[in-house]
């Protein structure tokens, strides 16, 4: 089984209290790679798991998004 070498597509949106991240997994990408991604994302960037889709050939969308946080000045 050949792996993929192609990196995944991802965009960066901003909207309301939430950062989002929209993540283009390529069909090649197996389900257990595209996880782990995923996972690691999820645990080092503290992104949650918010929408996904699937499109017609196998290409997988995942929109992740995180709580803006917004420091106040102490000073």
């Amino acid at each position: 089984m050949a792996r993929s070498t192609s990196a995944p597509v991802s965009a960066w949106r901003t909207h309301g209290q939430y950062e989002y991240r929209v993540v283009t997994i390529d069909r090649a990408t197996s389900v257990p790679d595209a996880r782990r991604m995923l996972t690691e994302e999820a645990e080092y960037g503290r992104w949650e798991l918010a929408r996904t889709r699937l499109y017609v050939g196998g290409e997988r969308k995942v929109w992740l998004r995180r709580k803006i946080i917004k420091v106040a000045s102490t000073l």
